[in-house]
């Protein structure tokens, strides 16, 4: 049986702490993004050294192997997303279809070690781009195929919590998140 795609519109992640995995984005500072995404990466290496990376829990969930490569490919995607933010005036991004970028790229085929290489690389270069945005950047739109709208603030929370969340969906520990020391006032 293949994979259901998933359509929910996960932009409440936003608004409201996630139930499944804990993660309140809102809550992150975001001088914290670049060092949460960095620790982040070598939890994935650990989960790709797993001896059953490549097996499924159920015919309907992706395996170890198949998230981790997901994860990848959404750290490249949102570094691509990010630079278009911050050089373009109002992007919009053309959609990606994360099933199908499965299925083609054949993610349960992939060597884990190379995909833990990629992963390393591809966190170092979307945290640095994160670490890189001037405080007037923040605010500086984008917009995803569907129409929903984010800043480089929403869009970096929003992204944030997807590495992190499909952590928790293989079983893996997260790292330890920074709050904000007003909750309040997330920035």
């Amino acid at each position: 049986m293949p994979i259901a795609p998933d359509t929910k519109d996960w932009t409440w992640v936003l608004e409201r702490r996630c139930d499944e995995c804990g993660v309140d984005a809102s809550a992150i500072p975001l001088d914290a993004i670049p060092g949460t995404l960095r620790a982040m990466a070598p939890l994935w290496a650990e989960v790709l050294r797993r001896p059953d990376v490549r097996q499924r829990p159920d015919e309907g969930t992706w395996s170890p192997l198949e998230y981790a490569c997901h994860v990848r490919d959404v750290l490249r995607l949102y570094d691509h997303r990010l630079h278009l933010m911050l050089t373009e005036d109002g992007p919009h991004y053309p959609n990606w279809d994360q099933d199908e970028a499965a299925v083609q790229e054949r993610y349960g085929e992939q060597d884990p070690a190379t995909v833990a290489r990629e992963i390393d690389e591809a966190t170092e270069a979307v945290a640095t781009a994160f670490g890189a945005v001037a405080p007037d950047q923040w605010g500086r739109t984008g917009f995803r195929s569907d129409g929903a709208a984010f800043t480089v603030d929403t869009f970096a929370r929003y992204f944030l919590h997807d590495p992190l969340h499909h952590l928790h969906d293989v079983g893996a520990a997260l790292p330890a998140l920074p709050a904000h020391p007003d909750p309040q006032r997330p920035e």
